[in-house]
């Protein structure tokens, strides 16, 4: 497996405590009894996440296992606040989702560069005496602590951002697809799980247009349970705007093997069959006219209605239909 690609991490971060507001009175040369001018403390430091479209993987935070932000530093005299401590940015991928790694609550989401969000905020500076004199008790002798900071364990998942998903059982040609069509380079091999992580490439189109296709390893029977590579990939299927099935002219029934893929989808996440879905059947090389169309009249009859996809035959091999496919990619992109 390609240990460079890493799209999920657990991490332990530590905000910064709160500086201690200051118990201090003005003392001057003919002043024998100034009041209080006892500063707030400073914030603790923030940790907070930033998007870099630069980072294409969480690798960087593979083994950054713990995250510690800087104290606040506590209030002065003559009303001065303590500095503020330093902030951590942790700059990461685009598409990248925080949880709490106890309860599994979301906590945000980067999905624009230079977004910035604070993951965990540092605690806040107390007041200094300063703040607590009245009418009455003109001489307060007590500030308040800092607050303290927090430590949670959190989770960063990576869901890729691509304008198409390729979706595919094992062997279905995905990675001959993108190698085709872009200057990406994933492994290729016939045999089932040479893609092990998924793969981007920017596929360029007419006048300077282009759009990002994500080769995602394949799917099997059950991967919404787990199974296979399973939930791994599942995830960034969610984030594709065009799903592209793939099923190989060779499969023994080439709509059953569209439906039972379309099922998986549905079983990990049903707003998954919301997307535009187009279907394509690779290496079309080994089919001659009259197997086309046997096999063009079979989809038409048995996905129809609400259910209909449009579909096209294409070869990685020979380039057959490979324009024809770019151009009604983009038309649904667009």
């Amino acid at each position: 497996m390609d240990s460079n690609f890493v799209d999920y991490v657990k991490i332990c971060c530590r905000t910064g405590n709160g500086g201690p507001g200051s118990i201090h009175f003005r003392r001057e040369k003919f002043v024998a009894q100034g009041g209080p001018d006892g500063g707030d403390g400073g914030r603790g430091g923030h940790i907070i996440l930033r998007g870099n479209k630069q980072h294409w993987t969480l690798i960087h935070l593979k083994y950054r296992k713990h995250i510690i932000a800087e104290d606040g530093v506590g209030g002065l005299g003559s009303n001065c606040s303590g500095k503020f401590g330093k902030d951590i940015y942790l700059d990461v991928p685009l598409g990248t989702i925080a949880r709490d790694a106890e309860t599994g609550d979301f906590i945000c989401e980067i999905s624009e560069e230079g977004q910035e969000t604070i993951l965990m905020p540092g605690g806040r500076g107390g007041w200094g005496n300063a703040h607590f004199a009245t009418a009455t008790k003109q001489a307060p002798r007590y500030a308040q602590p800092g607050e303290p900071g927090k430590k949670v364990w959190v989770i960063l998942e990576l869901k890729l951002l691509a304008d198409v998903g390729l979706v595919g059982f094992p062997n279905a040609g995905k990675s001959t697809l993108l190698s085709v069509v872009s200057a990406a380079k994933p492994e290729i091999g016939n045999y089932p799980f040479t893609t092990l992580v998924p793969n981007l490439g920017i596929v360029k189109y007419h006048e300077h247009k282009s759009f990002v296709m994500a080769d995602i390893p394949g799917i099997i029977e059950g991967a919404h349970e787990g199974k296979g590579l399973g939930l791994r990939f599942l995830r960034h299927i969610e984030r594709n705007s065009i799903l592209l099935f793939l099923v190989s002219a060779d499969s023994k029934d080439i709509v059953e093997e569209y439906k039972v893929l379309l099922n998986e989808l549905k079983l990990y996440n049903p707003e998954l069959l919301d997307k535009k879905r187009i279907l394509g059947i690779s290496k079309s090389d080994l089919l001659d006219e009259e197997l086309e169309s046997e096999i063009s009249k079979d989809i038409n009859k048995r996905i129809k209605g609400k259910n209909k996809i449009p579909y096209l035959f294409f070869s990685s091999q020979t380039t057959k239909g490979i324009k024809e496919l770019k151009n009604l990619i983009w038309e649904n992109i667009q």
